[in-house]
């Protein structure tokens, strides 16, 4: 199974990253991407997307890419034309995952990355996107 590479991958390469987290709540997330200031990148799978609806104005990346941590990566700067300096946000779950990811992509020369720690379920940084009421979209395509 690719996922169990790909998270050891980002085990390994997460303990190199030097640069400092920075958390966005998820009001303040939603916020910057309606004003255009961050991409939002929803790095849940398609059956979590379609569970739940994707936010709005995300841009989907299943974390568990079919190329792994490398197609993951151009998959992430595919979203951002290809700049490891735009403002991303990241978001999963309950934050468990971006977390990693955020590391991860810190380690792979990403220099902007935030996290909405909180989720769209909520954890103890937060309710989460849903509870709080911050728009979301039907998953059509991409799931």
């Amino acid at each position: 199974m690719l996922l169990k590479p790909f998270l050891m991958a980002l085990l390994t390469m997460t303990t190199t990253a030097t640069l400092a987290s920075t958390d966005l709540a998820a009001p303040d997330a939603s916020a910057k991407v309606q004003a255009g200031q961050v991409t939002l990148i929803d790095i849940r799978t398609p059956g979590e997307w379609k569970e739940t609806g994707v936010p709005k104005g995300a841009k989907l990346v299943n974390m568990v890419h079919p190329q792994g941590a490398t197609g993951f990566v151009n998959a992430v700067l595919d979203k951002v034309n290809g700049d490891r300096a735009a403002p991303i946000a990241l978001i999963c779950r309950t934050g468990n995952r971006t977390t990693q990811v955020q590391r991860y992509l810190e380690s792979q020369g990403f220099t902007n990355i935030h996290n909405v720690k909180e989720g769209m379920a909520g954890s103890s940084a937060g309710p989460g996107w849903i509870k709080r009421g911050l728009p979301v979209e039907a998953c059509s395509n991409q799931c």
